[in-house]
């Protein structure tokens, strides 16, 4: 990765040195020796929260762990009882996860609280170590910033882990009662807004040799199980003009959904199939039905619902064509969560006053997200703002995750000028 602008002083790069230590360290809560593995209300999270904690009290704040498992640390503004301006992201990982994605950002958090602790704030300043953002447990992600921002559903108790045991099992195990989820809940008036620091997850601030951007929406997404159903016979004695081949119409269907996403350019719409199955799965007869994902994303929810209504007409005149039926069952669907323009002020401010790695008068970079993050469920209580720091390749979800000290160094203080911008705009508004 390189680099441009001038080296940071040796205490910034002490500090962003301690940060990237402090993740190292929370390596060691994992399920697994050889990688990493942080899951929802295991013995590990237990760990994680206990050892934030620990950090977050360094710092000033008074500890608690909320009714869904979440860590929260709260410092009081001039009077007991304030609105919180909230820092977080999250302490849980996907199996054989790297070291940032997440606890980058509750470190970071952590660290700019204790910078904080002698300014004078008009608000109360919280950080939060989200507890489940990745799903990787129960197969349902933003479980504890849904907890948080009053969107529990009660079927998700029967959700269950690759063990058998159930969501509402797991929070007894945990010593929560299940009963008790409502008191997560934050109300948007206890709230003055929310800030994330996050590794960017992807190659567009590398590309450009910049340190920090700012994220202008999280990405909708939308989330299906298709199927191609055709009709399984003798694949010796069946001729070409009476196969009705449902994979043959699958690969058909993906190859035109990849066509169909990649002519939307590299700010358009972005379109996976990461599974696909097939009945009977004989090598020896003709395939009567193929099942595979779709997952489908966009800066904005128009533009992703415009493209699957296009996608599935064309891939029903495909099937149409080869004698196949064509399903389509959703099973998942998040609304796009636009940045607030005046916190997206505020973390470009932030990175202005502290990112040398632009050249003079320039304006930090604007990227939509296509990752979701916590701060997508928070936005259902107040408003959102998002900096990203470069990650080497944009590798992240892999132990090969990276990210340098320099670009910690200039995020911190981004974060902390961020933070301090937000305090400037709350008086002015008084």
């Amino acid at each position: 990765m390189t680099t441009t602008g001038h080296t940071p002083p040796t205490d910034r790069i002490d500090a962003a040195q301690a940060v990237l230590d402090r993740c190292a360290e929370l390596d060691q809560y994992s399920a697994s020796p050889h990688h990493l593995e942080r899951v929802y209300l295991s013995p590990q999270h237990r760990q994680a929260n206990g050892r934030v904690a620990d950090w977050m009290r360094q710092a000033g704040l008074t500890t608690r762990t909320d009714a869904a498992g979440n860590l929260v640390g709260r410092r009081e503004g001039p009077r007991h009882g304030l609105p919180a301006l909230v820092l977080g992201s999250h302490l849980d990982t996907v199996p054989d996860a790297g070291s940032y994605d997440g606890m980058l950002g509750v470190v970071m958090a952590v660290a700019v609280a204790d910078r904080l602790r002698s300014a004078e704030l008009p608000f109360a300043l919280e950080v939060y170590g989200f507890s489940d953002e990745e799903g990787a447990r129960f197969g349902k992600a933003l479980l504890g910033s849904q907890a948080a921002s009053g969107q529990w559903d009660p079927d998700w108790w029967d959700l269950r882990d690759k063990d058998g045991t159930t969501l509402h099992a797991a929070f007894g195990d945990f010593g929560l009662d299940p009963r008790r989820v409502g008191e997560a809940v934050r109300r948007p008036e206890e709230l003055v807004g929310y800030l994330e620091a996050h590794i960017e997850q992807g190659p567009e601030l590398e590309a450009a040799d910049r340190s920090l951007g700012v994220v202008s929406t999280i990405a909708g997404a939308r989330r299906f199980r298709v199927s191609v159903l055709g009709e399984a016979r003798h694949a010796g004695g069946t001729p070409y003009a009476r196969r009705r081949d449902a994979l043959v119409g699958a690969s058909e269907a993906i190859t035109l959904i990849e066509r169909l996403a990649r002519a939307t350019g590299p700010q358009g719409v972005v379109a996976t199939v990461g599974r696909i199955e097939v009945r009977p799965g004989a090598v020896n007869v003709i395939p009567g039905r193929a099942d595979f994902s779709l997952d489908l994303r966009a800066a904005t929810d128009a533009e992703r619902d415009a493209m699957w209504e296009r996608m599935y007409a064309e891939i029903e005149r495909s099937c149409t064509a080869r004698g196949l039926r064509l399903e389509a069952h959703e099973h998942h669907r998040a609304f796009a969560a636009p940045c607030a323009p005046w916190l997206q002020a505020a973390v470009a401010a932030g990175i202005v006053a502290a990112d040398d790695s632009y050249p003079a008068g320039a304006e930090p970079i604007r990227l939509w997200s296509r990752a979701g993050h916590d701060a997508m469920a928070m936005a259902a209580v107040t408003e959102i703002g998002m900096l990203f720091l470069r990650c080497h390749d944009g590798i992240s979800h892999h132990p090969a995750e990276d990210v340098r000290s320099i670009d910690v160094a200039r995020g911190l203080d981004a974060f902390e000028q961020a933070v301090l911008e937000v305090a400037r705009i709350v008086r002015e508004r008084r």
